[in-house]
């Protein structure tokens, strides 16, 4: 059984795996692709991204049932993840919700 301090740990965790994945993508593959003529860097590295992204989007959702997250937090998480750098800027306050998680999982 999940606890919602183990969701918002794999939340994290997912959400800065998407995170390099998308500067990966966007930093290297996508100048491979136009600058060296080389699109398989797209495909690939696109693929396991869309597949990260869609991870961390269950992990929101799993989340948002079991750590009882209100809407505009998960909204802004999400919002994040679409920012090159945004997992990384909110991963502080991430922590600070893990913490909360985990004292609501005591009591």
């Amino acid at each position: 059984m999940s606890t919602p301090a183990n969701s918002v740990s794999f939340l994290r965790k997912s959400g800065i795996a998407e995170g390099i994945s998308f500067l990966l993508l966007v930093g290297i593959a996508m100048p491979l692709k136009y600058l060296a003529d080389k699109p398989m860097a797209v495909s690939i590295v696109g693929w396991i991204h869309g597949v990260l992204f869609v991870i961390f989007c269950v992990a929101l959702v799993k989340t948002y049932a079991y750590a009882k997250w209100p809407a505009t937090r998960c909204i802004f998480v999400f919002i994040a993840a679409l920012l090159p750098f945004g997992p990384f800027a909110i991963d502080g306050k991430m922590k600070r919700w893990q913490s909360e998680a985990d004292s609501q999982s005591l009591q």
